[in-house]
């Protein structure tokens, strides 16, 4: 086996219930096969790689690396940098102008002594990681990169399950447990529950379904109005789905009319091309990132349909809750540790076979965790709605399941 000399690990894009315990996860592994392997942590992602801004980890570190299994987010911090936008890297002040960021990242790697990178991130981290991996091997670096999947949208090809996903789910579930007793606040409630999912509507369908499991643990007194009907989730609707506001209106209505009141799970991303189309033909401008997605804070697609269904269904009043930062900064549940711990031990052990890719479950390999190539990692992988939970939860909340989409990649 070809033993690293010096690994470092960073963690970039957003926060996922994942991150602190891949990072401690993969101290805990080299540190158990080797204690002489040396380790760094980039402080605030790619922006601590171009800096040369870094934590050592040392034998202290190393021996309190199982506490970080019990926080969320990310100790040695996070950052959206794109290697390849150079124009942002120098406004920010990463790099001088004339640098290329990815000769600045590598040529730092090389003076860190770094022979092993391990990027925790989703597809934006990854897909920087693959451009800095192919800049590495195109240059004769001699370095390796290897990806862990981070993203609560659960929408990486061809990944089955990112990591931090189903923590995501659970923990949205729970957070609108609290939320929805603010149905009898006001007659003829409209609650909105606007959950992470930029093109995927995986999170919202499973945080929808892991609140649903929350309510069947519930006794009820309908009899002094406590009904599972007025808790329960009355529409589901998603960026993979074509959603006809009028018919919905029309149900959601003679629900209100019955329960006096109505829960609606909506995806940050269900809606946006229409409400863009709208910000545009009023001549605003639609905000984007540095990756070029629209930031969807800005357009809030929560209050968006909070606002076209308040009128069509008769509310009274609206609430528009967002449950997506405090899913997103939770310490991993069991199911995640579980497969965040198969992972990092793949990863160490393609670390001393300098084997680059992303690790996670291969869905075009039989599903066998593996290093999977970087070229073939990419986002925005939409959720299966003819998979048979997400079938059986819209059956059962009455609503119509909608246009079916190309799954295929």
């Amino acid at each position: 086996m070809n033993k690293p000399k010096k690994v470092a690990i960073l963690t970039a894009g957003g926060l996922a219930p994942c991150l602190n315990s891949a990072i401690g996860s993969l101290i805990e592994r080299y540190t158990e096969i080797d204690p002489s392997i040396e380790i760094i942590c980039y402080r605030g992602g790619y922006k601590g790689l171009l800096l040369g801004d870094s934590y050592p980890v040392t034998t202290e570190v190393r021996a309190k690396a199982g506490l970080l299994q019990n926080f969320g987010g990310s100790v040695i911090g996070n950052s959206r940098v794109k290697l390849t936008n150079v124009k942002d890297c120098v406004k920010r002040g990463l790099v001088k102008e004339g640098e290329d960021p990815q000769k600045v990242a590598a040529d730092q790697l090389v003076k860190d002594g770094v022979d092993i990178l391990h990027t925790i991130g989703g597809d934006d981290t990854n897909t920087a990681a693959a451009d800095l991996a192919a800049f590495l091997a195109r240059n004769d670096y001699g370095l390796t990169v290897i990806g862990l999947p981070k993203t609560v949208d659960n929408d990486v090809f061809p990944i089955r399950q990112s990591l931090g996903a189903w923590t995501a789910a659970e923990q949205g579930a729970r957070y609108f447990l609290n939320v929805v007793a603010e149905n009898n606040a006001n007659p003829r409630m409209l609650i909105v529950h606007e959950v992470m999912g930029r093109n995927c509507g995986w999170l919202t369908a499973a945080t929808a379904q892991e609140y649903r499991k929350l309510l069947d643990q519930k006794q009820w007194l309908p009899e002094l109005g406590l009904s599972r009907e007025s808790y329960d989730v009355h529409a589901v609707f998603i960026p993979e789905m074509a959603i006809d506001l009028q018919v919905e209106a029309d149900r959601l209505r003679a629900l209100m009319d019955k329960v006096d009141c109505i829960n609606i799970f909506v995806s940050e991303g269900a809606g946006v091309d229409a409400i863009v189309a709208e910000m545009q033909a009023k001549g605003q401008e639609v905000p984007r990132d540095a990756f070029g997605h629209i930031k969807l804070d800005a357009v809030n697609p929560g209050k968006w349909f909070g606002e076209q269904f308040a009128q069509m269904i008769g509310a009274e009043k609206t609430l528009v809750q967002k449950s997506g930062y405090f899913a997103r900064a939770a310490a991993a549940n069991v199911d995640d540790m579980r497969l965040i711990k198969s992972c990092a031990d793949l990863a160490v052990e393609c670390a001393f076979r300098r084997e680059s890719g992303v690790i996670g479950h291969d869905e075009d390999n039989g599903n066998v965790l593996r290093a999977i190539e970087f070229p073939r990692i990419k986002g925005g992988k939409p959720f299966n709605i003819d998979t048979e939970w997400f079938n059986q939860t819209l059956a059962e909340i009455g609503q119509a399941k909608g246009a079916k989409v190309d799954v295929s990649h």
